[in-house]
């Protein structure tokens, strides 16, 4: 949310060096890489439907649904956690973008004096401002991530995404991967599990309970984050593919769902525009506001923009092996 889809020489510049910056990462050792290939959940891919019949957002163009045959790849059973993250900086001394700009985002009720803090940006006053917020300190200077080791790494935009995945020898997935892998082999159903958002009266994904956005009463047992293993994974062995964090897909953003011949193939999104894609929902998504938190939702945002309500999962498929080994 550095000015969404903010265009001119000036972001340009700022996105090629950051672009270079997550490429030029040390790459990990061969073992360490084949290990964190191992981690990953094999799926044969073949055909699936991608999308919604309905949407309460249209302009997320996230309809009509669309066949989409996909190729065999590989993708994590969970978004990339705190520790994980902390052991690819130990290994690199990278710096995120945050870091670098020295600020991120932070939702106003983690702060323990919202009032400190500038509401940014404009029209989404439950945002702050927060000078040194970044993934090592989610509530700016004075908090940390001792005890979130297993929580999902937040404050990360899109480059330090690729950063990682430069060192790990992976990729992020597709838009098309993702979405495959978040329905865990349900079709044309709005969760990892069926239709109804609390299956049998239980809270099955971490997303905002009360009054958006100045009351969480938390009945799903977290007002943030909630570590990456929480609730019951899908059935391919996918935990938290809604609500939690959104995760960072690959795909540039475009306004419509990709065009092609019948049935789509491998979609990778466009070749231009500035913007990426991010899938899933996150813990502030509520029906009075932003009911993003079906396996069909998508939003998009700067490719440099943090938030601590953002994280990542990686994947690998057979195109990438060559590039990224």
């Amino acid at each position: 949310m550095t000015g969404c889809c903010s265009t001119g020489p000036g972001v340009a510049t700022r996105h090629a060096a950051y672009m270079e910056a997550a490429r030029r990462v040390p790459v990990a050792p061969a073992a360490l890489r084949a290990d964190l290939r191992a981690e990953l959940i094999p799926l044969d891919g073949g055909f699936f439907d991608m999308g919604a019949r309905h949407s309460r957002f249209p302009e997320d163009f996230d309809t009509p649904r669309r066949k989409v045959w996909l190729s065999p790849f590989r993708i994590a059973a969970t978004a990339c956690t705190n520790a994980a993250f902390a052991r690819f900086v130990a290994a690199t001394g990278y710096r995120t973008v945050a870091e670098v700009e020295g600020w991120s985002y932070v939702f106003h009720l983690l702060l323990d004096d919202p009032a400190r803090f500038p509401a940014s940006p404009p029209g989404l006053p439950w945002w702050r401002k927060v000078e040194g917020a970044c993934w090592a300190a989610p509530e700016g200077p004075g908090s940390g991530t001792a005890g979130r080791e297993d929580h999902p790494v937040v404050h990360v935009c899109w480059f330090d995404a690729l950063a990682y995945c430069s060192w790990a020898g992976l990729d992020l997935p597709t838009e098309a991967q993702w979405e495959f892998a978040a329905r865990g082999g349900l079709a044309r159903r709005k969760f990892p599990w069926g239709n109804a958002m609390c299956p049998d009266g239980r809270h099955a994904m971490n997303t905002w309970q009360g009054r958006f956005p100045v009351e969480n009463t938390a009945e799903d047992g977290f007002l943030g984050t909630a570590p990456v293993t929480a609730f019951a994974p899908n059935g391919f062995g996918l935990y938290n593919t809604c609500g939690n964090v959104w995760e960072w897909a690959r795909d540039r953003y475009a306004p419509h769902p990709p065009e092609g011949p019948f049935p789509l193939r491998d979609p990778s999104g466009p070749r231009r525009g500035e913007a990426r894609v991010q899938r899933g929902g996150s813990y502030l998504c509520h029906v009075s506001y932003c009911d993003r938190y079906h396996v069909h939702s998508r939003t998009r945002n700067d490719p440099d923009s943090s938030t601590g309500n953002a994280g990542f999962r990686v994947a690998l498929d057979p195109g990438a092996v060559a590039r990224t080994i």
